[in-house]
């Protein structure tokens, strides 16, 4: 299959309330994006009572098949950068112990084989922290063997790990800049 003229952007969302809503904005703002949405990340979208909002060259994969079938895009040039945001602590562990059981598990995995960058945003990066839960805010404190996975991530190759919205955001800007300066 030859080279795409247009890579994409692969944006992988999980089951994660964590700045939800402004991951779906940040998706807003970017052309030719696909939308990976694992099983999890569906519910999420329903109980946060979200819609879709994406742009017009957006396409949405779906976690229904056992073998991520959509992964395969990623050997053949669609994708220049993929986004893991917002990452449950579970994605995390799953990304850094090799298991790609879900949809975005699987992209993260191939995103990997195939020398794409990935920017992941965890979402358990500090001792305590305030999160919005569907009937508002919470303190969630996540375990060590969380804040141990992001940390263990950040070694990964290729992968950029940010623990903010506004990391979030300028890792989303560098990435731009790098794509236009070639």
């Amino acid at each position: 299959m030859p080279k795409v003229k247009t890579p994409r952007w692969g944006w992988a969302l999980t089951g994660s309330g964590h700045f939800f809503k402004e991951c779906l904005d940040m998706i807003g703002g970017l052309e030719h994006v696909d939308l990976f949405v694992t099983r999890a990340a569906d519910e999420v979208v329903r109980m946060y009572k979200q819609e879709l909002a994406l742009p017009k060259s957006a396409r949405v994969f779906r976690d229904t098949t056992a073998s991520a079938a959509p992964v395969g895009n990623f050997y053949y040039g669609v994708y220049h950068t993929l986004v893991l945001a917002p990452a449950t602590s579970n994605t995390v562990a799953k990304c850094v112990f090799g298991i790609s059981d879900t949809l975005a598990t699987n992209v993260f995995a191939q995103a990997g084989k195939c020398r794409v960058a990935a920017i992941v945003f965890a979402c358990d990066t500090a001792p305590e922290l305030e999160t919005e839960a569907p009937k508002g805010m919470v303190k969630v404190y996540p375990r060590r063997i969380d804040l141990e996975n992001t940390e263990r991530l950040k070694s990964f190759e290729a992968t950029r790990v940010v623990e903010t919205l506004a990391e979030l955001s300028e890792a989303l800007d560098r990435r731009k800049r790098e794509l236009r300066d070639g």
